[in-house]
């Protein structure tokens, strides 16, 4: 791994916006589905993953989520099962209520919290499948209240026929009721526009290659999405106490995602940073993403040295890492510190795969830096707000004046009139 100096480096990730062909591509996919609907759908389907389908065909059905039980392991149903158990603990401690302000003067202001009424996640079908990224997507807006959350999965999974059990499995466990089997751009597009077999949604969550990430991109408008994620990223910031094969294990656990991961140890010990580079190596040899992982350390892992944690923790906080774990011997009291990072893993046994899996608190998070101004996944991303103002008689005769002045202020005049008419009539009364 290339050793720096902590002061140094800044992490940079440029936000994939895709070729120009690529782009074209998807807006004549989003085009052909908003305007030919099912047609269009189930002819990208047989084009791009190689499956010929019907409308009726599109929806998957309760007797195949039904067969999907018979396929996965007892294990994986019972640590499914517990890790959705407390991903919605976690979840319901976030639920926000409405509420209203009455003034003496009979002015009523609050805040109305609503659920969407219907949402759609997307779960990639591609190199692997990510039954835990179902939970987390689908159980914030469960328990924010949204009535229908819909899925759309490509038709086979892996490159292998059919949709991956474990997937199936998870959703049903979620609570998903309503599945397609459609992936791609296509997908991203009748979930925004609707067809005749797909109702549109109001908003789309959920990550996908590069062609979903364009298309969400595209539809944002006509309907809210999540994100454009990034690559993973993981930032362990350690002292001298900390075990540089837990180091490493867990640098690699985000290595092994993908060549364009990032795997970065901050320290302020020289010492541990020449044991946790050799424990990597170590590591490595017996690996079975080695090849991913390989590149992902070549290319985008580094360890940086810092004179001092002030020093350290300045360097994270550039950073702004999606995953940063704090191994040091008082972590807790580096904590109020620590202003960026999407999750924050606190001691030896807070693993990064802890929170990706079981913990409870949402794993899709601020990736590319964004944990400056973003957060993870959460219930409010599945609310609307609405202001609500009742104002009375004897405060708009107290106020209308003011409200005038900064209308007129601002050359508009029918907003002051509006104001204006009501002072004389309620005046003379």
């Amino acid at each position: 791994m290339r050793v720096l100096r902590a002061e140094q480096f800044g992490l940079t990730r440029e936000v994939e916006y895709g070729t120009p062909e690529q782009n074209e591509t998807v807006r004549q996919i989003v085009e052909n589905v908003r305007t030919e609907g099912d047609a269009a759908l189930l002819a990208y389907t047989e084009k791009f993953d190689g499956v010929r389908l019907a409308a009726a065909e599109l929806r998957v059905t309760a007797e195949e989520i039904q067969q999907a039980y018979g396929k996965v392991e007892a294990p994986f149903l019972e640590a499914i099962r517990e890790a959705a158990a407390n991903i919605r603990a976690f979840h319901e401690k976030q639920l926000r209520q409405s509420w209203v302000d009455v003034q003496p003067d009979g002015t009523m202001l609050g805040q109305i919290l609503r659920p969407l009424k219907r949402v759609g996640v997307y779960v990639p079908g591609g190199k692997a499948a990510y039954p835990s990224s179902v939970l987390m997507n689908v159980i914030p807006a469960q328990v924010a209240g949204v009535p229908e959350i819909v899925m759309v999965t490509p038709p086979a999974t892996g490159g292998k026929a059919g949709i991956d059990p474990y997937i199936l499995v998870a959703a049903a466990e979620a609570g998903v009721k309503e599945m397609y089997r459609v992936g791609g751009a296509q997908a991203v597009a009748a979930l925004a526009y609707g067809t005749a077999s797909i109702a549109p949604v109001d908003k789309i969550c959920g990550p996908g290659n590069i062609y979903v990430a364009l298309a969400k991109r595209a539809v944002f408008g006509a309907v809210d999405i999540d994100s454009i994620a990034g690559p993973s990223e993981i930032v362990v910031l350690a002292d001298d106490t900390a075990d540089a094969a837990y180091v490493a294990a867990d640098l690699l656990s985000q290595a092994e995602h993908d060549e364009m991961a990032s795997a970065i140890l901050v320290t302020t010990s020289a010492k541990l940073g020449d044991a946790v580079a050799a424990e990597v190596e170590r590591q490595l040899a017996t690996l079975p993403k080695a090849d991913i992982a390989r590149k992902s350390i070549d290319a985008n892992g580094a360890i940086l040295l810092a004179d001092t944690m002030d020093e350290a923790i300045a360097a994270v906080n550039r950073m702004a890492p999606e995953h940063l774990e704090v191994m040091v011997a008082e972590p807790m009291a580096l904590l109020g510190r620590i202003e960026n990072a999407g999750a924050i893993f606190l001691g030896p046994y807070s693993s990064e795969p802890v929170g990706d899996y079981f913990a409870g608190p949402n794993h899709i998070l601020p990736t590319n830096g964004t944990a400056r101004f973003s957060s993870p996944v959460n219930v409010d991303d599945f609310l609307k707000k609405s202001s609500l103002i009742y104002y009375s008689k004897d405060a708009l005769l107290k106020n209308g004046e003011k409200i005038m002045t900064l209308a007129r202020h601002e050359g508009l005049e029918a907003h002051a009139r509006a104001i204006g008419i009501r002072l004389e009539r309620e005046g003379e009364q």
